[in-house]
């Protein structure tokens, strides 16, 4: 009723129609003009520009995919009454939660309408729908559902906006001319054949945009060899004399050999090209030289450069030096202190790092002297001495590098007298605070000493007392077992005449036996505690292994075999400590000699049970 009341005041207000058909994307019945609303803000994850929802789940493998453009910040969209020439939509209530939807078929252009009017034709459905973009075809049901096909993924998108609406026929108040439409995905052969035809017309395009990018990244092909001919020869000839063209000149003269162009006929020509060929080997070792040359400066101009940043440490050094020296190291503050400490120590560091990288340089150069004097030497030697003249040049050049060996040995020898100087000085100034440090760490090692002293001597006297105790303790058990020797020597000596005065049942009870029974009993006891029975629950524990093991072993095992066995489970039990408890009880374990000559060992065997039947 409410519904019916709001329905004429709808009607006279085209502001809402308007506003719907804006949140519809579309432009409204009667309204000429542009939407208000653009396509790519009502409707999520549709790009104008693509012409295309990218599918949430491709079936077709291996095929690429365009990924989905960055969704836009959701509006909030308002519901209102839609006005139609022959029907009505009516909005649902706005707490309600929205209208479920399956998940979408790649390239999905069919909707499903459920929930239609009983009166409902198709041509009201394509009135409503056609709003959203154009209908392909409209498959409808004897029931109240059917099947749109647009033309374009997008419009699926503007239809869903119309799930959860009331349709109402005119204004009839039939139930058969009114429902709740649900608009839902549909999968559709035609579908998925046209979105699979577009993917592989995707990856055919992406596929030659990738062989055009890989062709213009490919490194040009070599030019082609020309054949050979007389022509040819005289041109090669003038560019293996050039610089710059005879590398191309030296391939082209490698392929002609190569070939088998070479014969009795043109050996003439390759001979002068292969000649030219030759002279070029004297320009290069020239350029080598003058190379060499440059690398040399540029060496020695470095060396210079260390040697001045060396210099220039050694200076800071002393600075740092003369800083930490009595004088002038008590006006400083405990921070000024620390950081002058950590900055010595650092430009010592470093002042060390260059010190070994001068001397790796020093000693490269003796090495590549020493390798040109065990190289060039001998031939200088065997030349001059066949032609019996000495060069002049190699004189100067062996002067030269005894020289640059003896200033190497020089600046070596003064290096190290700086740094034992340096060392000397160090430790004369570092030896005072040395002292204070070692006169505190003593004062501590006297502190902790008498502390132990303290705890030795209480740890003394606990010892003494525990002693005492423990002697008590004997005494006292030495005393009960001479009590209860004496007290079996009285039962046995006057077992009827004890027994008599206590009561007239129990004397009969002892005579018949039951008393010396128990007498037997505590004898039988008393005499395995005499000759060594178990004396604690850990070797019970190994009485019952040993036992065990050698029970399985019917003809006995040796004792490192039982111990090595006894130690898998307990690796703090020795083998005399075995053997000892072995010979303890001999009415359980006996030891017997097997095997003949070298074969010959001790074995023992379980005999407990041979014990208990002659008992």
């Amino acid at each position: 009723m409410a519904a019916d009341g709001a329905e004429p005041g709808a009607l006279s207000d085209p502001g809402a129609w308007a506003t719907a058909m804006n949140n519809l994307g579309i432009v409204p019945v009667g309204i000429s003009g542009q939407p208000l609303v653009p396509d790519s803000l009502c409707i999520q994850r549709f790009d104008a520009g693509l012409g295309l929802i990218a599918p949430i789940n491709p079936l077709m493998a291996g095929i690429s995919l365009v990924p989905p453009p960055p969704v836009p910040p959701e509006m909030p969209l308002i519901k209102e009454i839609i006005h139609c020439k022959s029907c009505t939509l009516f909005p649902q209530n706005p707490n309600l939660p929205p209208p479920s939807t399956r998940e979408r078929p790649p390239g999905c252009k069919t909707v499903f309408v459920g929930g239609l009017p009983e009166n409902a034709t198709e041509e009201i459905i394509r009135e409503v729908f056609e709003q959203c973009g154009e209908i392909i075809a409209i498959r409808k049901s004897k029931k109240n559902f059917c099947h749109i096909r647009f033309s374009e993924e997008f419009m699926v998108d503007k239809s869903l906006y119309l799930s959860g609406y009331r349709m109402r026929i005119g204004s009839s108040t039939d139930k058969k001319d009114s429902g709740r439409i649900h608009v839902d995905f549909a999968q559709a052969r035609d579908d998925l054949y046209e979105w699979e035809c577009k993917q592989r017309l995707f990856a055919r395009e992406e596929r030659h945009r990738r062989k055009i990018h890989e062709d213009r990244l490919r490194p040009p092909s070599p030019p082609p060899i020309v054949h050979f001919s007389e022509h040819e020869s005289a041109m090669l000839a003038e560019k293996l004399k050039d610089d710059h063209k005879f590398s191309e000149a030296t391939a082209v003269l490698f392929t002609w050999i190569d070939r088998g162009e070479v014969n009795r006929r043109t050996a003439n020509h390759f001979y002068s090209m292969i000649q030219s060929a030759n002279s070029h080997v004297r320009w290069l070792m020239s350029e080598k030289a003058q190379h060499e040359e440059e690398m040399e400066r540029a060496k020695e101009i470095f060396k210079n450069a260390l040697l001045a940043i060396l210099t220039q440490f050694e200076q800071i050094t002393a600075v740092f030096t003369a800083a930490t020296r009595q004088k002038a190291w008590d006006h400083f503050s405990k921070a000024q202190r620390k950081n002058i400490d950590i900055w010595r120590k650092q430009c010592e560091e470093l002042r060390n790092a260059h010190s070994e990288e001068i001397m790796g340089i020093r000693r490269e150069e003796e090495m590549e002297m020493s390798d040109d004097d065990s190289d060039e030497n001998p031939s200088k030697r065997i030349r001059t001495e066949e032609n019996g003249v000495c060069d002049p040049a190699s004189l100067r050049e062996e002067n030269d590098s005894l020289r640059w060996q003896l200033d190497a040995y020089r600046n070596e020898v003064e290096l190290l007298r700086q740094e034992q100087s340096r060392s000397c000085r160090q430790d004369d100034d570092h030896m005072l605070m040395h002292a204070h440090g070692a006169e505190a760490q003593i004062q501590l090692l006297q502190q902790n000493m008498h502390n132990m002293q303290q705890q030795l001597a209480s740890l003394q006297e606990k010892l003494a007392s525990k002693e005492a105790e423990l002697e008590k303790a004997r005494e006292e058990h030495r005393y009960l077992e001479g009590q209860v020797l004496a007290l079996r020597d009285t039962l046995l000596n006057g077992n009827g005449e004890a027994v008599e005065g206590t009561n007239g049942e129990l004397h009969e009870k002892a005579v018949n036996g039951c008393l010396p029974s128990l007498l037997l009993g505590r004898e039988r006891r008393s005499e395995v505690i005499m000759r060594g029975g178990v004396a604690s629950e850990k070797e019970a524990l190994l009485l019952g292994i040993i036992s065990t093991f050698l029970h399985v072993h019917p003809f006995g095992a040796n004792l490192e075999y039982l111990w090595s066995y006894i130690q898998r489970l307990d690796s703090k039990v020795s083998a005399g400590e075995l053997e000892r408890l072995m010979v303890r009880l001999p009415a359980m374990f006996r030891q017997e000699l097997s095997g003949v000559g070298a074969t010959l060992e001790k074995r023992w065997k379980f005999c407990g049970f041979d014990s208990l039947g002659s008992a």
